[in-house]
C-alpha cells in the first residue's frame, strides 16, 4: 500500500512538472490569455494542484510527519501557500482603474472588462513623472489623489492600499491628465498566502539547526570525518577564447586630440546614460561599441571621440566599424572586419543597410544577417549622435544637478580601465585546470604524493582567496559608483554567482581539497559567460520597477542557490566517473554525501529566493503571483531538486548511481532558468538580458 502511495504520488509530481513546462512553452507560441485560460486558469489545472496537495498531506500522515517538527512545519508551509493560492483562483479580484483629473472614480474594470463597485471614490489631482536629476530617465511614476476627500499616493514600489484593495501605479496617458492604477482586491488569498511564506521560512531554518532532523544526522555522518578524498577526473567541455581579428586596417594618421588635452579631458563630467559620469566613461563606451575594444591604434579613447568631433570628414573614411558577419561584409562589399561610415552609404548619399534590410525583410525567416544590420545600423546611429552633440550633455550651470565627488570621478576611472573581469577569468581557468591536472596526478601516481604538488596545493586556497578579494573589489567599486547593490542585469548577477562560488569553494577546500579545482573552473566559466556574452552595459539608474529593496535579497538567494546546484552537478559528474572502478566506493560515498548536504541550503534558498520575488512583484505590480515563465521555470527547478527530499525512497534516488544522474541532469533547469527563459521565451524578466 505504502509503494503504491509513493508511486502515485510521484505521477502526480511528474505531470505537475510537465504541465508547468508544457504551459511556458504554450504561453510562448500562442499568447498569455491563451495559456491563462486552457491552463493557468482552467479547473483542470488547479484540480491537479488539488490533488497533489491531498495526495502529499496523506503520504505525510502516512510516514507520521508530526515525529519530524522541520518536515511537518514545512508541510504545513507549502499546504498554506497553496490554500492561500485557491483563495486567490476562487476570491480575488483583479483589473484596472483609470482616473482622470478631477473625476470622481467609483468602480473599476476587470480583464474581462466587467465593472466593479469600489466602496469609496477617489479623485486624481494631479500625475508626475519624477526624473533622475538632469536627466530624462524616469526615476519614479507618481499619481497624487484624494480617496473620500483624504490626500493620498499611489506611486512604483509604493502601492495603496484601502479597504483590502491594493492600487499600483500601472501606466499613464500620455497628455499627462490620467493616470492607471492596476487593482488587486485578494485580502483572503494574500494574507493566507504570506503566511504560509513565514512558516516556510521558519521550516526551512528549523530544517538545517534541528538536532533530531535529517539534515543534523548527515552532518553527523562518519564519512564526512574521512580524510584523503582527491579527484581523478573531471569532465570539461573546451574552454572558449576570445581574439579580436587581425586583419590591416588603416594605417594612416588621422587628426585626433593631443594626448595630454584628452587626459584632462577624461575626468570632464557630463550627463550620458541618463547618469553623471566622467567623459571616459562615455569615450571608453562609444570606442568600444563600435570598434570592439577600447584600444584603437594605441589611441586614448578620448582621442578618438575628440577625433571624431573636429574632424568629422575625415574620420568618416576611418575602418573603425567593426561588422562580425561575413555576409553582411560580402553585400556591402568590404574587405576585413572593419569598415568606414563612408561604406555604408552610397554615391548619391543613399544609406546601403536600408537597401539590404528591406530586402532581407522578404525572407520568412529571421537571419543572422538582420542581427548583424540592426548592430551596424546601431552603431551608425552613435556616430550620428555624437555628431549632432546628442550623445551626452554638459552639467547645467544652475546647480540643478550635483556633480560626482572627486573619490566617485577617480573610482569610475579606475573601474573603466582595470579588466577585472577578463584577467580573473583567465586567471581563474588557468589555475582550475592546472588545479584539475593536479589532482590527478596525486590520484593516479603510485609514487605517493611528491612535495612539489602538496606544496602547490596548500597555495591555491591562498591564491583563490586573493582572486575572491579582487573580485570582490571589482564588485564593490561598481556597488560605489551605481549607488545600489549591483544586481540589476545579466553581467551583475553573473559577478554576482562567481562571488558565491568562490565563497563556497574557500568554505570547503579545508576539508575536501577537490573543490578547489570546481571553485577555479566555476567561477572561471561564470566570469568568462559574462565577458564574452558582452553583458558589462554601462551603469545606468534603475528602472522604477527595479528600485525596490526586495530585489537585491531575492536576486541574492537565488544565485546562491544555483551556485550550490553548479556544485552538485560537478560532484555527480564526478561520482559518474569514479563509479567506473569499484575501488573508489569510498569516493563515491563521500560525494553522494556531500551532495546531499548541498541539496537541502540549496533548495530553501532558492524557496526562500522565490518567495521573496514574490514580495516584490506584489509590491511593484500588486499582485505576488502572475504565472510569468521565469516563475514558473524557478518553480519548476524548486519543485525537481525538492523531489530528492520529498521522495527519497523513489527508485531514482535509492542508488548511489541513479541519484548522481538525476543531480547532473536537474542543472539544466537551472540553465533553463537563467538562460532559456531569457533568450528563448522572453516575459516580464527580459530585462535580465541586459
Amino acid at each position: 500500500m505504502e509503494k503504491k502511495l509513493n508511486k502515485v504520488f510521484g505521477i502526480i509530481y511528474t505531470l505537475l512538472l510537465i504541465a508547468l513546462a508544457t504551459a511556458t512553452v504554450v504561453e510562448d507560441r500562442w499568447g498569455s490569455n491563451f495559456s491563462c485560460q486552457y491552463i493557468y486558469g482552467n479547473v483542470w489545472f488547479v484540480v491537479l494542484w488539488g490533488v497533489f496537495a491531498v495526495t502529499g498531506a496523506y503520504k505525510a500522515l502516512k510516514e507520521r510527519i508530526w515525529e519530524n517538527l522541520p518536515s511537518m512545519l514545512m508541510h504545513i508551509a507549502l499546504g498554506t501557500i497553496l490554500l492561500g493560492a485557491l483563495l486567490t483562483y476562487a476570491t480575488g479580484e483583479r483589473g484596472y482603474v483609470h482616473l482622470i483629473k478631477a473625476t470622481p472614480v467609483s468602480t473599476f474594470d476587470d480583464d474581462d472588462k466587467q465593472c466593479h463597485q469600489l466602496p469609496f471614490t477617489m479623485v486624481l489631482d494631479s500625475f508626475s513623472v519624477r526624473n533622475y536629476p538632469g536627466t530624462d530617465a524616469p526615476m519614479d511614476y507618481v499619481s497624487y489623489m484624494k480617496v473620500d476627500g483624504k490626500d493620498e499616493i499611489a506611486s512604483m514600489n509604493r502601492n495603496y492600499v484601502k479597504d483590502g484593495y491594493r492600487f499600483c501605479q500601472s501606466s499613464f496617458d500620455d497628455n499627462g491628465i490620467g493616470s492607471w492604477l492596476s487593482v488587486n482586491h485578494d485580502p483572503y488569498g494574500c494574507n493566507t498566502t504570506f503566511a504560509g511564506y513565514v512558516l516556510f521560512i521558519i521550516a526551512g531554518i528549523l530544517s538545517l539547526i534541528c538536532k533530531n532532523g535529517t539534515y543534523r544526522k548527515l552532518l553527523n555522518n562518519p564519512l564526512l570525518k574521512q580524510g584523503g578524498l582527491f579527484l581523478l577526473a573531471l569532465l570539461i567541455s573546451g574552454a572558449a577564447t576570445e581574439a579580436y581579428a587581425t586583419d590591416s586596417i588603416s594605417v594612416k594618421r588621422v587628426p585626433v586630440l593631443p594626448k595630454d588635452e584628452a587626459k584632462k579631458l577624461e575626468r570632464k563630467q557630463v550627463i550620458y546614460q541618463n547618469r553623471v559620469v566622467p567623459f571616459n566613461t562615455v569615450a571608453i563606451d562609444f570606442v568600444k561599441k563600435i570598434y570592439g575594444s577600447a584600444n584603437y591604434k594605441g589611441l586614448m579613447p578620448e582621442q578618438v571621440v575628440g577625433g571624431w568631433s573636429i574632424a568629422p570628414e575625415i574620420w568618416r573614411n576611418e575602418k573603425i566599424i567593426k561588422i562580425k558577419n561575413a555576409n553582411l561584409r560580402q553585400l556591402l562589399g568590404i574587405e576585413g572586419n572593419y569598415c568606414s561610415l563612408g561604406d555604408l552609404f552610397d554615391n548619391n548619399g543613399k544609406y546601403r543597410l536600408q537597401e539590404i534590410w528591406n530586402k532581407e525583410q522578404q525572407s520568412p525567416e529571421i537571419s543572422k544577417l538582420e542581427k548583424s544590420i540592426t548592430e551596424t545600423d546601431e552603431k551608425v546611429g552613435i556616430i550620428l549622435m555624437l555628431g549632432h552633440n546628442t550623445l551626452m550633455k554638459e552639467l547645467p550651470k544652475d546647480g540643478s544637478v550635483k556633480p560626482l565627488s572627486d573619490a566617485k570621478v577617480s573610482a569610475e576611472l579606475l573601474y573603466n580601465k582595470a579588466p577585472f573581469t577578463k584577467v580573473l577569468f583567465m586567471v581563474n581557468l588557468t589555475l582550475g585546470l592546472l588545479a584539475f591536472g593536479l589532482f590527478i596526478y596525486k590520484g593516479i601516481s603510485k609514487q605517493g604524493s611528491q612535495k612539489w604538488i602538496m606544496t602547490t596545493l596548500n597555495i591555491l586556497p591562498f591564491v583563490l582567496g586573493a582572486a575572491f578579494l579582487v573580485l570582490c573589489f571589482s564588485y564593490g567599486l561598481r556597488w560605489y559608483i551605481s549607488g545600489r547593490i549591483p544586481l540589476n542585469n545579466g553581467f551583475e548577477t553573473m559577478q554576482f554567482l562567481a562571488l558565491c562560488i568562490m565563497l563556497i569553494a574557500l568554505l570547503l577546500c579545508k576539508r575536501y581539497r577537490f573543490v578547489l579545482a570546481f571553485g577555479f573552473l566555476l567561477s572561471g566559466f561564470t566570469l568568462l559567460v559574462a565577458h564574452l556574452g558582452q553583458m558589462n552595459p554601462q551603469i545606468t539608474p534603475l528602472m522604477p520597477v527595479l528600485n525596490s529593496p526586495w530585489l537585491s535579497t531575492h536576486v541574492s538567494m537565488i544565485m546562491m542557490s544555483y551556485a550550490l546546484f553548479a556544485f552538485m552537478m560537478l560532484n555527480s559528474v564526478f561520482a559518474l566517473v569514479l563509479m567506473r572502478d569499484q575501488t573508489n566506493s569510498l569516493q563515491v560515498a563521500q560525494l553522494t554525501l556531500i551532495n546531499k548536504l548541498l541539496l537541502y541550503p540549496a533548495v530553501i534558498l532558492i524557496g526562500i529566493g522565490i518567495l521573496l520575488g514574490a514580495v516584490w512583484a506584489n509590491e511593484s505590480w500588486g499582485n505576488y503571483w502572475t504565472w510569468d515563465p521565469k516563475e514558473v521555470w524557478a518553480l519548476i527547478t524548486f519543485m525537481v531538486y525538492g523531489a530528492a527530499i520529498a521522495m527519497p525512497e523513489a527508485r531514482l534516488f535509492k542508488t548511489e548511481k541513479s541519484f548522481h544522474w538525476f543531480m547532473a541532469a536537474a542543472f539544466l533547469t537551472v540553465l533553463m532558468t537563467y538562460f532559456g527563459v531569457n533568450y528563448l521565451l522572453g516575459g516580464m524578466h527580459s530585462y535580465a538580458n541586459a
